[in-house]
């Protein structure tokens, strides 16, 4: 079960920094290259090295280390990632947490995140299906989290749809995608639809690329949870899924991050790639995290 608690996290870390220099880009799934790579030139990520996560994993880290703390509220989360954002250390932004950031600096009266249905929220599911040993309680305060940049009940939606396979794939439960799908469909019959239309274009052998542009890579939940879920549905070899949803374009560090926690809980820290793990950058630090958040696991167990 440890194995899985790190390999969830470093899972979804790998995926970002593989997904990174290729996010807001076209798909590239005809000349994809395993391995880390560097941002072109004029990339909004262009700082960043091989092997360097973006703002997904950031947000990641920054929950992940409240819970294991024992210290995590949404005020002082929500104070660590204004914190962060407003030293410039935040790593491209998409538009929605960029102006939740902004209202947090400007310390606006009630102002709870802004109407959005960006993935941006998503990276939250992680640490927050791992730290509760009960599942409801674990998408509560993962949507309360969320709330803080996302406001938006579709976005709330697709939270709690992560927390629910990432839940049901470390506990080993049957059917666990199939489950999450339930979620989704109760939580928004939309989102549901689309994951369910995404799994349906999977069994029937679409190929990748047709599938991909019939489902969209942008960064909304519509698309970048159901173009997940057929990734994950296809690849079952980890370098495979790593490298095809690190190449799908436009939202592709959110995509490879979905996929890469998915493979880690479901399979453990062995099954990733070991030069990844190697190259990735503060692969220790996200490996404690994962022992720590399995420590506060158990605690709430006792």
């Amino acid at each position: 079960m440890l194995k899985k608690f790190k390999g969830c996290l470093l899972g979804a870390a790998i995926g970002d920094a593989l997904g990174m220099p290729n996010e807001s880009t076209s798909p590239n799934l005809n000349k994809m290259k395993y391995g880390y790579r560097r941002p072109y030139k004029g990339h909004p990520n262009e700082g960043l090295n091989p092997g360097q996560y973006t703002d997904d994993t950031q947000m990641m880290i920054l929950a992940g280390t409240l819970l294991a703390d024992g210290k995590y509220n949404e005020d002082r989360y929500a104070t660590a990632l204004k914190e962060l954002y407003t030293r410039g250390a935040m790593r491209f932004p998409d538009g929605s947490i960029s102006a939740a950031c902004e209202h947090l600096v400007k310390n606006a009266a009630g102002q709870k995140g802004v109407k959005s249905t960006t993935s941006g929220c998503l990276p939250l599911a992680a640490p927050f299906a791992l730290a509760f040993p009960d599942m409801n309680e674990a998408c509560e305060r993962a949507v309360r989290a969320a709330n803080v940049t996302h406001t938006h009940p579709a976005a709330h939606a697709a939270v709690s749809t992560f927390v629910t396979l990432l839940y049901h794939s470390l506990h080993e439960t049957p059917d666990a995608i199939e489950r999450a799908v339930q979620k989704a469909l109760v939580e928004d019959e939309v989102l549901g639809g689309k994951i369910r239309n995404a799994l349906a274009l999977e069994k029937d052998g679409m190929e990748t690329e047709t599938a991909l542009l019939k489902i969209g890579n942008d960064v909304s939940v519509f698309q970048t949870l159901p173009i997940a879920f057929f990734l994950i549905s296809r690849y079952t070899h980890p370098p495979d899924l790593l490298t095809v949803s690190a190449n799908t374009g436009g939202n592709t560090d959110t995509i490879a991050f979905l996929c890469g926690a998915y493979l880690g809980v479901t399979r453990g820290m062995d099954a990733l790639p070991q030069d990844l793990l190697e190259g990735l950058e503060d692969r220790d630090r996200i490996e404690l995290l994962g022992q720590r958040l399995y420590n506060v696991c158990c605690r709430k167990l006792e």
